[in-house]
């Protein structure tokens, strides 16, 4: 893979989010503001919301997790950053793989960029063996296509087993809108 620059901006690029603490839908809502809200973005389209139990560590609440289908004039780099920086202003803290959080935010997808580097790797390495990611993103983006491995749909399996989708009236409100200029 490629080092993770290039891209003609504006970017198209999917986002996870993911909370199991501290009201998780509404963690799940708030971090969806404050998406819309980074510089030179706007998000296009969301997801309903989906809870699901946890991967990895089972000894947790069960997630409530989103997709995003933002444009950005961010990089991929400088969005990650802007992802790590509203995790941190929701609290969240690493204490250990798979651990409870208040919010997960994943890049899984910027344009068509496959690449690795320091701290970055496009498309999300593990994206495609989710459930909890390809049912919310296939919902917004039924034809996206994961780079280099084709067709998100693909992946789907009967993997949805244990995903249901949460009733809220988040469909309801209009999306809050960032600047992208």
């Amino acid at each position: 893979m490629t080092a993770c620059t290039l891209t003609p901006l504006p970017a198209s690029a999917f986002v996870a989010l993911g909370s199991n603490l501290a009201k998780p839908a509404e963690q799940v809502l708030h971090a969806l503001n404050a998406l819309a809200a980074l510089p030179d973005t706007r998000v296009l389209a969301r997801s309903a919301l989906y809870l699901n139990a946890p991967v990895g560590y089972a000894e947790q609440p069960d997630f409530i997790n989103a997709v995003a289908h933002i444009e950005t004039r961010l990089t991929a780099h400088g969005l990650l950053d802007a992802l790590l920086q509203i995790e941190h202003q929701f609290g969240r803290e690493r204490s250990f793989r798979n651990a409870p959080r208040v919010i997960d935010l994943d890049l899984l997808i910027y344009a068509d960029l496959q690449c690795h580097d320091t701290g970055l790797t496009l498309p999300h390495p593990r994206m495609h063996e989710r459930a909890f990611v390809l049912v919310p993103l296939l919902e917004i983006a039924p034809q996206v296509v994961i780079p280099g491995r084709g067709p998100a749909a693909d992946h789907l399996t009967d993997a949805r087993h244990g995903l249901n989708p949460v009733a809220d009236d988040w469909h309801a409100r209009p999306a809050q809108q960032g600047s992208a200029r």
